[in-house]
């Protein structure tokens, strides 16, 4: 490449827990700058969690963690074009990606569910995702299906 790559940006740890992947969490949730109000939201559904997961001995951010675990990825399918066919060729994911994409999955099928406020929507999926159901943890599924079946298509990886 020409260019340099660019340096990664430090990423604060949020104000409550201290923890650098709440932080980017409530970065792929926030709309417009609006940072505050993401850690409102995100806060919120700890709060519903906590309440309706009282069962588990475990704390909500626990919870949240294993969730995020739960629907993480380990393979995806990258369109590769060889001779004129098109390829749907399956790679690992790194670390990095891995932790955005299940991220943003989560926000994803959160902000599609039907609920009340984006808090009660985010804590459902959240204990969805726990429980190994909802959208997010049938989109990991999904794609480990899809790399599955290309998987004869593996000796084109980059």
């Amino acid at each position: 490449m020409r260019k340099a790559k660019p340096k990664k940006r430090v990423i604060l740890p949020d104000p409550v827990f201290g923890d650098v992947k709440v932080s980017k969490f409530v970065n792929h949730l926030m709309y417009d700058g609006k940072k505050s109000i993401s850690y409102d939201i995100f806060y919120n559904s700890l709060e519903i969690v906590k309440k309706k997961m009282a069962s588990e001995e475990k704390e909500p951010l626990q919870i949240w963690k294993e969730a995020l675990d739960k629907i993480t990825p380990q393979v995806e399918v990258k369109s590769r074009r060889i001779g004129g066919a098109t390829f749907q060729v399956p790679t690992e994911i790194r670390p990095d990606r891995k932790e955005s994409v299940s991220m943003k999955n989560l926000i994803q099928y959160a902000r599609k569910r039907g609920g009340k406020t984006m808090a009660d929507k985010l804590a459902a999926e959240i204990m969805d995702a726990y429980n190994e159901q909802g959208g997010a943890f049938k989109r990991k599924e999904d794609m480990h299906r899809m790399a599955e079946a290309n998987r004869a298509f593996a000796h084109f990886r980059f």
